[in-house]
């Protein structure tokens, strides 16, 4: 195979070239082989196309750093090889993907499987403390620990040869590539979109997923206007890898329901279809049913969404202000500083987000970490130690490492003097040791 461009994704084919195209993509820290078990009886009716995410697999360590970037990704990888319709399953951050694609590129796909996968993973401040531990610590703490984030105790104790080959994908995964990912999983959110999602969907988690669990399938289910739930028995978070017999089977049927091939005679070419019912079903939620119980997905008609006229108004610079806020200072901070606010402060509160961020940390001329340096250095002069200690955590957040916070301070030490410099080295040294420790 030829080198990536940055453009594209690495990926790799099975099964007849003639078949339609079935898309699986994978979760944050693993490679397309998470899938290997599910290939074999996928491939002998689709064309089954696995990719990898950048620095996952030996793939090109092209960091991206959204959704929709991965999204962009994948779509130019298809247009390089002609694929214009196919279905596609994702596990986690590829099931992301895959919300994306129903969302912005209906028109592309054919049929959707989300598996383990949520609206909106967890806390943007959980992805970027993730982030900060990664960049400070490497990815070897997180490797260690992900058969307990992706498997039941039963199964890795059972399986030690399966366990070691999750903690080696973590650790050879690129860590800026990983990095970039945990920003784009911080940035997810689509709660108030699912309604638009108008393919025959398949949501498919473990019954005992700590990571995005049955509820969080649910909440796709209940917003998903066509959509199935599945919950599998005694499998966590990388369910394709615990129970690949049942997974396969769902997939099998699901793609076989909603997503038939056709020929066309017109064109020669297969064509892709939804099959329809006899009689259109009425658009619902479906109850939870486990994998051995799973029904065929039946596929409503949806009449397609009105066009609604709409003016176009220039964000507010308060609006601007506060998403830049929390996107340095962390959701739980800024929640915090709002939530204290009286009738007495809150008026402080908004000329502080309007002017300070919403007015200078959005100039182009520097960017966030030069800032940062500027604000962490102003604060340690000025012996703002509560605040010293915030934009610490902030620094960490948007990517200085400690050794370039601490050269921030020496040369504080220098131009401001040494009992200001300690004092902020005290304060930096607590958050960085509170920020950087792995979780257990």
């Amino acid at each position: 195979m030829s080198e990536t461009p940055p453009n594209t994704l690495q990926y790799r084919f099975d099964g007849p070239e003639d078949a339609p195209v079935l898309i699986l993509g994978p979760s944050l820290g693993t490679t397309w082989h998470m899938w290997d078990r599910q290939v074999p009886e996928l491939a002998q009716q689709w064309r089954v196309l696995r990719f990898d995410l950048p620095g996952h697999g030996g793939a090109p360590a092209y960091p991206a750093s959204s959704v929709a970037e991965l999204t962009a990704r994948l779509l130019a990888t298809l247009d390089a090889l002609g694929v214009q319709r196919f279905a596609y399953a994702g596990c986690a951050l590829g099931g992301a993907v895959g919300i994306e694609l129903a969302l912005r590129h209906p028109e592309r796909l054919a049929s959707l499987a989300l598996i383990a996968a949520s609206p909106r993973f967890g806390t943007a401040d959980e992805w970027r403390q993730r982030g900060v531990v990664v960049r400070t610590n490497g990815l070897d703490p997180l490797a260690r620990t992900s058969p307990d984030r992706w498997f039941t105790p039963a199964f890795a104790a059972a399986q030690p040869a399966i366990t070691d080959w999750a903690v080696q994908m973590v650790r050879t995964t690129d860590p800026g590539c990983y990095i970039a990912a945990c920003e784009a999983l911080a940035a997810f959110d689509v709660r108030a979109e699912l309604g638009r999602v108008g393919v025959p969907t398949l949501v498919l988690v473990g019954s005992d997923d700590q990571v995005t669990g049955p509820a969080e399938a649910r909440t796709l289910v209940a917003g998903i206007p066509d959509a199935r739930l599945a919950v599998v028995p005694t499998a966590s978070h990388l369910v394709p890898v615990e129970q690949p017999a049942a997974v396969t089977d769902l997939l099998v049927r699901h793609f076989s329901t909603a997503w038939q091939p056709v020929f066309d005679p017109g064109t020669g070419q297969v064509a892709v279809v939804a099959a329809a019912p006899a009689k259109p079903a009425p658009v619902k939620p479906a109850p939870a049913v486990t994998a051995a119980a799973m029904p065929a997905a039946p596929v409503a008609e949806i009449a397609p969404a009105q066009a609604q006229p709409y003016a176009v108004e220039q964000p507010d610079v308060y609006d601007t202000g506060l998403k830049i806020r929390r996107e340095v200072l962390g959701d739980a901070h800024v929640d915090r500083e709002l939530e204290q606010a009286d009738a007495f402060s809150q008026d402080f509160q908004h000329l502080l987000t309007r002017t300070t961020w919403g007015e200078i940390w959005q100039r182009p001329a520097l960017d966030r970490r030069t800032r940062s340096c500027v604000a962490l250095t102003a604060l340690a002069a000025g012996g703002h130690l509560e605040e010293l200690a915030a934009h610490t955590r902030a620094a960490l957040r948007i990517g200085l490492t400690p050794d370039e916070i601490k050269e921030v301070l020496m040369q504080t030490a220098v131009y401001c003097g040494m009992p200001v410099a300690g004092r902020a080295f005290r304060v930096a040294q607590k958050v960085i040791e509170e920020e950087t420790t792995p979780s257990e």
